[in-house]
């Protein structure tokens, strides 16, 4: 989306035009409309407008729109929020324009690729968002490696790395009873997917108790599922609300298929209230 003063509505268009964009001229209430819509947003006019129109709209770095703020003379293009959530990319883009981006995110400022830049380039997602600071941090002073787990596997990692796995709208958490079948997992997260109208390719990552590490049927099953399965430690699960009663209690835990979905998903929505599949419990979130 191009939202342009209108005085500078011929430019616009031609910016719209070079990104196959939407556009719309300048209005008080124009970014609140379209705040929510669009992903990426190019605000041609000063930046003192453009900040105070965003200011009260602004949450939260993961989930607010890429913002580029462009010179009234065509010649700068400023990413003025989420830099390193595709504002960087949007700004070096229009210097197929002639513009000059300005880019002052740490990391790609200094010639290095970012976590979230990482994950953009290989079509993944970062699951545990928290861990970007520091892991970003580090970036600026050395070569942070990066390492490839071909699957079947289990990856057991401290605070200080990033995890990343496919991207998807929706986390799954699941929670069974001992010496669980693969066949019961399956058939459980497939009924529960069904009955939200959700599909497998849609399923970023499956999340369950760190206590389930030995159940090889919960393991083989995601695996045939193609999928990623997390295994969190109690206070990541203690961290997260558990809206249905649980039989988790007996573990010292409120709950294990809603708090997992909840504690790896990105909008911290339950859209799948825990639901008892013979054996399995699963829940959904986004």
């Amino acid at each position: 989306m191009v939202i342009a003063l209108p005085h500078f509505a011929g430019d616009a268009t031609r910016v719209a035009s070079f990104l196959g964009a939407d556009s719309l001229p300048y209005s008080r209430g124009v970014f609140r409309e379209v705040f929510s819509r669009y992903r990426r947003i190019v605000a041609l006019m000063s930046a003192g407008i453009a900040v105070r129109g965003i200011a009260p709209l602004l949450s939260d770095k993961w989930s607010d729109p890429a913002i580029v703020v462009v010179s009234p003379d065509l010649r700068y293009a400023i990413p003025l929020t989420g830099g390193h959530h595709g504002a960087n990319e949007l700004a070096s883009r229009l210097a197929g324009m002639g513009m000059v981006p300005v880019i002052s995110t740490a990391t790609e400022a200094t010639g290095r690729i970012s976590v979230e830049g990482t994950a953009r380039a290989t079509g993944t997602a970062v699951v545990n968002r928290d861990s970007t600071r520091s892991v970003n941090a580090a970036l600026l002073d050395r070569d942070v490696p990066v390492h490839a787990v071909e699957g079947p596997a289990i990856v057991i990692a401290p605070p200080g790395v990033s995890v990343l796995v496919r991207d998807g709208e929706y986390t799954v958490g699941v929670g069974c009873r001992r010496g669980i079948r693969k066949g019961e997992v399956i058939g459980a997260i497939t009924a529960a997917c069904s009955g939200a109208g959700i599909r497998p390719d849609r399923v970023q990552a499956y999340a369950t108790t760190a206590r389930k590490t030995h159940e090889k049927g919960l393991i083989d099953a995601i695996v045939d599922l193609g999928g990623s399965l997390i295994f969190l430690d109690d206070a990541a699960i203690h961290r997260q609300p558990a809206p249905s009663p649980s039989a988790a209690g007996r573990l010292g835990l409120a709950g294990v298929a809603e708090p997992c979905a909840l504690a790896i998903s990105r909008k911290k929505e339950l859209v799948w209230a825990k639901e008892n599949y013979g054996r399995v419990t699963v829940a959904i979130a986004r």
